[in-house]
């Protein structure tokens, strides 16, 4: 079910960064996945942890560095990176960045 009305949306307008927090808003909840748009205030991040589902990061706005089972990239704006289901990844804000998280369940 989306949680938005229809029509187009601005990210801007639907999560801000904050200093020191980290902002998120389900846009979209299916039982076979979810979209949640984040915006995460420069040196914000999520720490390691892993999903039992498939999961793709799309970088709005700003750049994170993204680790996934031991690798790490350096994601920015207008790029997305995959996180596969079951690996460990964590990620940190490098700046104040707006992203969308798709995760796939089914």
């Amino acid at each position: 079910m989306s949680l938005l009305e229809p029509g187009p949306h601005a990210l801007a307008s639907l999560v801000t960064p904050d200093p020191g927090a980290i902002v998120s808003r389900k846009v979209l909840a299916e039982a076979g996945g979810r979209v949640v748009c984040f915006a995460f205030g420069e040196g914000e991040g999520l720490t390691e942890h892993t999903t039992p589902f498939e999961a793709m990061l799309v970088i709005v706005e700003g750049s994170a560095r993204v680790s996934i089972g031991g690798g790490s990239w350096e994601v920015g704006a207008g790029e997305l990176i995959a996180l596969p289901a079951g690996i460990p990844h964590s990620v940190h804000a490098l700046s104040p960045v707006r992203l969308v998280l798709v995760m796939i369940k089914a």
